[in-house]
């Protein structure tokens, strides 16, 4: 009698290493646009003649065009396939670049910046729609790679805009959008699958994304200048009819039911919202700080920022697989309690070792905040929607470099001196004491993770 064979399991699939490049050179643009601009801030506002108050829409201005643009991307990368929009995004970057380059004054060069906004919106969603298509059997070693370099490159930003702009003014930080643009077509083109064009009519939620639009932009013109208060009821109006438009749609631009009942999701959103206004705070005000009220150049601030780069990336290689989630946010938020307290401690004649020793501390929590709260996310969301959550998530870390933005204006208005750096930092201290009390009292996140084999 012969026993019955069972037949081998298939292998796993394996994903194509191929995409590797085009996936991590598109996820980073737009962190390492957000981030090089902080030590060009002060040379633009001197050589165009613009105050710390307006440059800061230089910030913004990427931002509230990421925030509205990223979710309508993902929505077409999820309709089209992520090759097309992949390449129309890389072409906005150079054009974007070449623009800036160019640009004779700043609001030409917050023009540009919106567009490397909207270019920059499609590499995130196109890396995170291949992963979820490749079949590969859990590929936790591509998405840690793809979250632990648009972070860290994030934090390097400050220290490559300093030795471009050393080299060749700050223009440089717009013109190297160029290369890095030629190279997304080039991968693009030869390295992402192309995908059939959908056989029926997409529907997009213009009116969703219309009112969506009207919240960020008049919720940004607030903080910019809250003495247009006429701007906060405006906000609310579109906030209020946000909301009922979205519930009742049947495809809504911002699924409104990835909040429903879910109060986990919620707090996870609110820490990166606050984790960001800290991290985005940091990197504008004491950059700024460093040029204007320190006195040094925008080389010199880029090297004295190196160790936040060389702390976050050696913090998030080592923890970067642990599922700690709430002991990560702690340890993080702890420490960037003690980095806005070294912040008070910051003058003219400070020393270089101890605003190195600054810029070390603060990129501890640079390497666990991000990476613990896009794991509470993973776990908190519900699966069939997981990607409409993760979209969410990246909207309010924009918006919380939106506040920082704004902050930086307000506490800069008359320039980036001691006494705006101290003021921002005692704004600092309130927002990680904040993130402090709400990581502690959400006890979810000490269930976050725990199960044998979960991914961080």
């Amino acid at each position: 009698m012969t026993a019955a064979v069972t037949p081998a399991a298939p292998p796993a699939a394996r994903f194509d290493r191929r995409l590797i490049a085009p996936m991590i050179l598109g996820a980073v643009l737009n962190p390492i646009n957000s981030s090089m601009i902080a030590v060009a801030l002060i040379p633009i506002g001197v050589a165009l003649g613009a105050p710390p108050s307006d440059t800061a829409w230089l910030v913004s201005g990427l931002y509230l065009a990421t925030a509205v643009g990223q979710p309508v991307v993902g929505r077409l990368v999820d309709t089209f396939g992520p090759r097309r929009l992949y390449l129309v995004g890389g072409a906005l970057v150079g054009a974007a670049g070449l623009l800036g380059t160019l640009a004779p004054d700043l609001w030409v060069l917050v023009v540009a910046r919106i567009l490397l906004g909207l270019g920059t919106c499609a590499g995130y969603p196109a890396a995170m729609y291949l992963i979820r298509r490749s079949g590969a059997d859990s590929p936790a070693g591509v998405l840690t790679a793809l979250a632990v370099s648009a972070q860290t490159i994030s934090v390097v930003g400050p220290t490559l805009g300093g030795l471009l702009i050393g080299f060749g003014g700050w223009r440089t930080i717009f013109a190297v959008n160029v290369p890095l643009a030629v190279a997304c077509l080039v991968l693009g083109l030869r390295r992402l699958p192309g995908t059939p064009l959908p056989r029926t009519r997409i529907r997009l939620d213009l009116p969703g994304i219309a009112l969506f639009t009207a919240l960020l932009t008049t919720l940004l013109l607030f903080l910019m200048r809250p003495a247009h208060w006429y701007l906060l009821p405006v906000t609310l109006l579109a906030g209020a009819a946000l909301a009922a438009r979205e519930s009742r749609t049947a495809e809504p631009f911002l699924d409104l039911r990835v909040f429903g009942g879910n109060l986990p999701l919620l707090a996870t959103y609110g820490r990166n919202l606050l984790s960001y206004v800290i991290a985005y705070g940091f990197i504008y005000g004491f950059t700024q700080w460093l040029e204007s009220g320190r006195g040094l150049s925008a080389s010199a601030t880029g090297l004295v920022l190196l160790p936040t780069f060389v702390a976050a990336l050696v913090v998030s290689t080592l923890t970067g697989r642990r599922a700690a989630v709430r002991g990560k946010l702690v340890v993080g938020t702890v420490v960037q309690l003690g980095a806005a307290l070294l912040l008070l401690t910051a003058g003219p004649d400070s020393g270089i070792w101890l605003l190195a020793a600054v810029a070390l501390v603060a990129g501890v929590p640079q390497g666990l905040n991000g990476l613990a709260n896009q794991s509470a996310l993973y776990h908190q969301a519900d699966p069939a929607r997981i990607g409409a959550a993760a979209g969410l998530l990246r909207t309010f870390m924009y918006l919380g470099a939106i506040v920082a933005a704004a902050a930086n204006g307000a506490f800069f208005a008359h320039g980036a001196d001691t006494t705006g750096l101290h003021r921002l930092a005692l704004f600092l201290l309130v927002v990680a004491a904040l993130l402090l009390v709400a990581t502690v009292a959400d006890r979810t996140l000490g269930r976050v993770g725990n199960a044998k084999g979960a991914p961080s």
